[in-house]
């Protein structure tokens, strides 16, 4: 359990950063899809080292986001609806590269970092722990971390005080792609091959776990640590649903009721803070 949680668990550390800050990424689970599938492809099929195999995974990462953040930014599009169409970009081209096939071969010295264990403790939850502790320090300790949340409570309050939005934007969008991007790459380590289908499940739980750990959807409140607990909560519930036997289509009912319960929740309470 605490081994799935890790996977949940960065990918929702990752989107909290955004809704910190008031904006969203819906395109989150297929770049991480697409990441380890070029990780994959670049250590398999191209012969590259496997340290540099995992680096360009995660550039790749790192350059959805950014396409993202300045596409967001120059043209002053919405996040949802931008999101959506990259998503699809992300997946076409995550098609055009395996050809709709599963890439196979890992080797087994790789995916100990998806399935292996260190001093008692699934290997995956050290990832989530630096991630954790990387995005707390960012959020909190650094002026990007002040700036962030300064767009989240008014963007044009924070841009009369001088802050460059725009930059703040495209390097939350970065910063979280990078996140989601590991977080794919040590998935395609755990199933010891890279599927197309991978990551694009996380988005809702993405979402759902920041709001359950206390951070609003319209930004400025929260924290990120909240996300990790989030997390965990969604886990746990979906560990109990599975070993209570529940059947698998009243199982996302009862995931997309926890969502939707937990959005209304935070909705809810803004209202009575304000």
């Amino acid at each position: 359990m605490s081994r799935d949680l890790a996977f949940i668990g960065i990918v929702a550390v990752a989107q909290g950063i955004l809704l910190l800050m008031g904006y969203i990424d819906l395109s989150i689970g297929t770049l991480a899809g697409l990441s380890g599938v070029v990780t994959a492809k670049a250590l398999l099929q191209w012969g590259m080292n496997p340290i540099i195999a995992v680096i360009f995974g995660l550039l790749t990462g790192a350059l959805c986001g950014l396409v993202n953040g300045l596409i967001i930014t120059t043209f002053k599009l919405n996040p949802l609806v931008l999101t959506i169409g990259s998503s699809t970009v992300f997946i076409g081209i995550n098609l055009l590269i395996t050809k709709g096939r599963t890439i196979t071969g890992i080797p087994k010295n790789l995916a100990n970092l998806g399935m292996g264990t260190f001093l008692g403790i699934p290997i995956p939850d050290y990832f989530l722990l630096g991630v954790l502790l990387l995005a707390i320090f960012l959020t909190t300790k650094t002026v990007f971390g002040r700036n962030l949340f300064a767009v989240g409570n008014s963007v044009e309050t924070a841009k009369l005080v001088g802050i460059k939005t725009d930059k703040i934007v495209i390097t939350a969008y970065v910063i979280t792609s990078t996140f989601a991007a590991l977080a794919g790459i040590m998935m395609v380590f755990r199933l010891m091959s890279a599927q197309t289908t991978v990551g694009q499940t996380w988005l809702l739980p993405s979402i759902a776990a920041p709001v359950i750990g206390g951070i609003a959807t319209t930004g400025g409140i929260g924290s990120i640590g909240g996300a990790v607990i989030g997390a965990a909560i969604m886990t746990i519930i979906g560990n109990i649903v599975v070993l209570g036997g529940v059947n698998v289509y009243w199982q996302q009912i009862i995931n997309g009721v926890i969502i939707i319960g937990a959005i209304t929740m935070d909705a809810v309470i803004r209202k009575y803070r304000k």
